[in-house]
């Protein structure tokens, strides 16, 4: 082959391990340029979306140049969500479903969620995830977890894939293998994960071989140190746990699909193009890319790294001939689980498992049920915290909004840590005060997380003894109010379901 002729194949390997992100809402000429050279795979963020229907147009155009594409975006429901960003997930997240710990109910929830996928000509979800949530003061997890007991993880990890695939979309189980126990947000720096093999094995693996046996063809690393297995090289880049653990252990010989490679995790000591390359080599076979650097020249650059590392002897041709056969294999199968998919009723916001899982996962205090329903419009003081960057921030969350609409007359202020630390809100003013002579209702998320948080709760209700507190995130042990209302995750469903627990006599 010539010089000229293996650099072309080489740039056609590198572009099909790359699963790079963009900007827009109709596909860039980059973008169809790439898929005519090669590209293989894109994922879809928020910023691409405006409604379902836009999403398939946007789809449809992408996939003329190729039709088996593989489409991917990261939606979870619940927290966090892309393809109902702007409204809010009309479905509870896994903690929400992990409490009711009914897996038939979470087999009909993802295959709902399938179905608006499919319908959008997605292919591949970036879930579900399969951490076990053992660490509460974990920052990145938390909800996103079925819970921190690894039999139920595992029970609802394989009907969340059993439903999403049912629907002719494709499941990823992440962050392998298991970024429960950790205290570092990997979009940051590098967590480490210290247990011994057994109490991994015990603890973090168990969704990952459920999820193995229950079909999933695409797993997604973790970037998290894990010592037991590799000392110095995270998840992501290291050959022990992705060559080692997941596919001679574990058995999965699918897609190994990298978290966003610009995490500060990976990025801080190797640079995006090194962290790429060293995730190919591990054992990596396509690199999500561009949740934040969306643009042509970082795929440009990640290409230009992935070719020099295989010239310059740093990255064998066949470990990258390797991934992008994986990759091929992958969009084939994909493309006929899409074909043979049950579209049943298209879904979107409204439809009712959602609402009906929702409402299942309130878990409300003896206190909390003696002084409902309200029969007043309150005031509600919502206290929110910054969340993490897998949680979208234009995602609205809260219940002041679904409560308005039951008692017209409702008041609401938000209220952020750092204006009570820097003095420039007063509790007294905005919440007390309006709160006179009404009922107040005060929603929280992660109280126990937050110092800040817990400080309000407990002021606030020491003066209100009546105040109704939602917690929508983790339960704790932080909140000293006997009227508690538990909704396990922030989705606008959950939010749409304190209310409804609110404002009607019949509780669960």
């Amino acid at each position: 082959m010539s010089s000229s002729k293996h650099s072309s194949a080489l740039r056609r390997l590198a572009l099909s391990v790359l699963q790079p992100g963009f900007v827009g809402t109709e596909a860039p000429d980059w973008i169809l340029r790439d898929i005519g050279d090669g590209l293989a795979s894109v994922v879809l963020f928020s910023r691409n979306i405006v409604s379902t229907e836009q999403v398939a147009r946007l789809t449809g155009q992408l996939r003329a140049e190729n039709p088996d594409l593989i489409v991917a975006i990261d939606e979870e429901a619940g927290d966090v969500t892309r393809i109902e960003s702007a409204t809010g997930s009309s479905r509870p997240g896994n903690f929400a479903l992990g409490t009711v710990d009914d897996a038939e109910l979470t087999e009909a929830v993802a295959a709902d969620l399938g179905r608006q996928l499919r319908a959008a000509g997605v292919s591949l979800d970036y879930a579900p995830s399969a951490d076990v949530n053992s660490n509460p003061d974990n920052p990145i997890i938390g909800v996103r977890s079925f819970g921190s007991d690894p039999d139920v993880v595992s029970r609802h990890t394989s009907a969340w894939i059993r439903g999403l695939q049912s629907s002719g979309v494709a499941a990823c189980a992440k962050h392998f293998p298991g970024h429960g126990d950790v205290a570092v947000d990997s979009h940051h720096d590098l967590p480490s994960y210290p247990a011994g093999r057994e109490e991994i094995a015990a603890q973090a693996l168990p969704p990952f071989r459920a999820a193995v046996a229950a079909g999933v063809r695409a797993v997604m690393s973790g970037h998290l140190l894990v010592p037991a297995y590799d000392p110095d090289l995270p998840a992501t880049l290291s050959r022990r746990i992705l060559h080692g653990l997941l596919r001679e252990e574990l058995g999965f010989d699918g897609l190994v699909v990298s978290d966003a490679i610009e995490m500060g995790a990976v990025t801080r000591r190797y640079g995006i193009d090194g962290a790429t390359v060293k995730a190919v080599a591990a054992g990596v076979d396509a690199v999500c890319v561009g949740g934040e650097s969306a643009e042509e020249a970082t795929v440009a650059l990640l290409v230009k790294a992935l070719t020099t590392a295989v010239t310059g002897g740093e990255l064998p041709e066949e470990r990258l001939a390797e991934a992008a056969d994986r990759v091929r294999e992958f969009a084939r199968w994909s493309a006929g689980l899409r074909a043979a998919g049950d579209a049943g009723t298209t879904a979107g916001a409204g439809d009712g498992i959602g609402h009906i899982a929702a409402r299942r996962a309130v878990r409300l205090t003896g206190a909390a049920r003696a002084a409902l329903p309200l029969t007043a419009a309150p005031h509600v003081v919502e206290l929110a915290p910054v969340t993490n960057m897998a949680i979208g921030k234009e995602t609205p969350w809260g219940v002041a909004g679904p409560l308005r609409e039951r008692l017209p007359g409702t008041t609401s202020v938000r209220v952020r840590g750092q204006e009570l630390e820097e003095g420039t809100v007063a509790l007294e003013r905005c919440a007390l005060e309006p709160a006179a002579g009404r009922p107040l209702v005060i929603v929280a998320r992660d109280v126990a997380r937050h110092a800040w948080m817990s400080r309000a709760v407990t002021g606030l209700t020491a003066a209100r003894p009546d105040a109704i507190v939602v917690e929508m995130g983790l339960p704790g042990t932080a909140t000293t109010a006997a009227a508690q209302i538990f909704t396990h995750g922030a989705s606008a469903a959950s939010g749409v379901a304190a209310a409804e627990i609110l404002t009607t006599a019949s509780t669960v």
